[in-house]
């Protein structure tokens, strides 16, 4: 089977916080977890070069967009290094070969009749002497009356063109604009109301999309889709490919979408490979990313595949809820963020995967909490799963010489592990990755109350060879729970295989050969809960 994942393109106009994280872990676990299987896996991203947002930030610091552009991307490139993300490619929307594909679809989906040019009224500041792209307009949602941009309205997730809202105003200078008459081109959305329709009823039918992304997409389609413009008046972009209208750009929303094709194209060409299996009926495809950009994935993303003919269409969408910090809601503007560049410096990537996947907000909004995250590390990563692998193997080396024990592993584990893969397996390719996670720790609880209930420091001088089948038994417990925790622990699930010498790489169960372990040391430091009002109080001091 060939399963294509795209993990959302981030805007390359600041850091990134737990915010991006939360939304975008699910690609990566789906990844390493599909090429556990066997499976063919294609996993893409980027960073989005060509928004709005970074002239805004380019202009406010006084710099170019690709200066802004350049130190973002590679920002972003060592924090998904670092956070273990196992892209197959991360690309970047400012490159030749990007712009060369996109324009591409456009002219494809232009001469099948399904981009049509409009004269329309556009928004334009008098005071700066220029027409003023969707995010350089700011005013009041027609439809919940909240603060929003002129391209969406981030807190009733409504797609909006600039002169829907209400009371608008210049970002730039903060003037009203007026509106002046130009020529663009627009996408004819509307005629796959049907198609759309029938597809997104498909995927609630067999429950594999967030219901976050059915309700939303169904109440758009309710609305009617209406056409939506796929040119604009912007400085930087993809030049729209036709004589006469090169200083126009293919506007953000068909552009930035389009990445996922341009960097499957990307992947094709570095590597030698065919990327066409990932583009027809019998692949999967998983799209991950925060409900903010729903619509963009399951009616525009689909709406071009159905125009040019491709699919699979997104056949799940992965949409998380907003993950809030302290109970408030994230705020780039405030500062009131955990930037993950910060984060990286003082603490461990698995832990950070960890309470990010078992305080995902899957279904409704999740809270991110200092003393949470940290008592989660101590408690769990630390407590549970950590001491189980260093009280067992350190036991190993001391009365055993580091040798494991050679005994046949008792039925009842043995069932227990292979039921494990076999649920895990279930959650990861359903997108439930907390429940995952949670039935993953439910077995590190077991095996810790087997090794309590055992007391293999009494068995040891009693009953030799019980001790020794208790042992066996305990590595391998942890062997294959470190494998299973591979796609959400890559870190410490390595240094686990490191120490028993395991070298599995399917989705199944193992035995361990009795040998000699290998560098047994903690896999988890214990964080200082002092730590947590160190951290409050660094969040307090840099929130604006």
């Amino acid at each position: 089977m060939s399963i294509f994942i795209g993990g959302a393109w981030a805007y390359a106009n600041g850091s990134l916080h737990l915010g991006h994280v939360s939304s975008l872990l699910p690609g990566d676990i789906l990844a390493r977890y599909y090429r556990l299987k066997g499976e063919k896996v294609l996993y893409v991203s980027g960073s989005d070069c060509n928004g709005t947002p970074i002239t805004i930030r380019a202009k406010l610091e006084g710099v170019s967009p690709k200066e802004i552009a350049d130190l973002y991307h590679e920002e972003f490139v060592d924090c998904f290094s670092r956070l273990g993300f196992s892209y197959d490619t991360y690309t970047r929307t400012d490159t030749d070969h990007h712009h060369k594909i996109v324009q591409e679809i456009f002219l494809e989906l232009l001469e099948k009749g399904f981009i049509y040019k409009r004269e329309i009224e556009q928004t334009y500041c008098e005071f700066d002497q220029q027409f003023l792209p969707d995010r350089y307009v700011e005013g009041i949602c027609p439809n919940c009356g909240g603060n929003a941009r002129g391209d969406q309205c981030d807190l009733c997730s409504t797609v909006l063109e600039p002169l829907e809202l209400l009371n608008r105003k210049c970002k730039i200078c903060g003037n009203p604009p007026t509106t002046r008459k130009t020529e663009h081109f627009y996408f004819s959305l509307s005629s796959f109301q049907t198609t759309l329709e029938n597809y997104t009823q498909d995927a609630e039918n067999k429950n594999l999309w967030r219901e976050n992304a059915i309700s939303l997409t169904k109440r758009y389609l309710k609305e009617g889709l209406q056409d939506r413009a796929v040119s604009r008046d912007l400085p930087i972009g993809v030049s729209v490919p036709v004589a006469g209208y090169e200083e126009k750009k293919v506007y953000v929303w068909i552009e930035a979408v389009s990445g996922y094709y341009t960097a499957s194209k990307l992947w094709a060409k570095e590597t030698n490979n065919d990327d066409s299996t990932f583009w027809n009926s019998a692949a999967v495809s998983y799209y991950v990313h925060g409900k903010d950009n729903i619509p963009f994935h399951s009616i525009i993303w689909a709406g071009i595949l159905a125009g040019l003919g491709k699919e699979p269409l997104p056949t799940h969408i992965v949409s998380n809820e907003y993950l809030t910090l302290e109970t408030k809601k994230l705020s780039t503007s405030r500062n009131w963020a955990v930037w993950v560049p910060d984060m990286l410096e003082r603490y461990h990537p698995d832990s950070i995967r960890y309470f990010l996947t078992i305080n995902a907000p899957e279904s409704r909004d999740a809270d991110f909490s200092w003393k949470e995250f940290i008592y989660s590390h101590n408690g769990e990563l630390l407590g549970a799963y950590g001491n189980l692998v260093n009280r067992t193997l350190k036991f190993i080396e001391k009365s055993f010489d580091g040798v494991i024990p050679d005994k046949v592993i008792s039925s009842p584990i043995q069932d227990k592990v292979n039921h494990l893969f076999e649920e895990v397996g279930r959650c990861i390719e359903n997108a439930s990755f907390k429940q995952g996670l949670e039935k993953v720790f439910k077995l590190v609880r077991f095996a810790n109350k087997y090794f309590d209930e055992q007391q293999p420091w009494k068995q040891i001088h009693e009953d030799a060879e019980s001790c020794k089948q208790t042992l066996a038994n305990s590595a391998y417990l942890i062997a294959n729970l470190a494998h299973i925790l591979t796609p959400f622990l890559p870190f410490s699930s390595e240094r686990v295989k490191k120490m028993l010498n395991t070298s599995e790489t399917k989705w199944k169960s193992f035995a361990v050969n009795s040998q000699c372990l290998t560098n047994v040391e903690p896999l988890f430091e214990r964080i200082d809960p002092v730590k947590i009002n160190e951290e409050l109080e660094r969040l307090a001091s840099q929130t604006l």
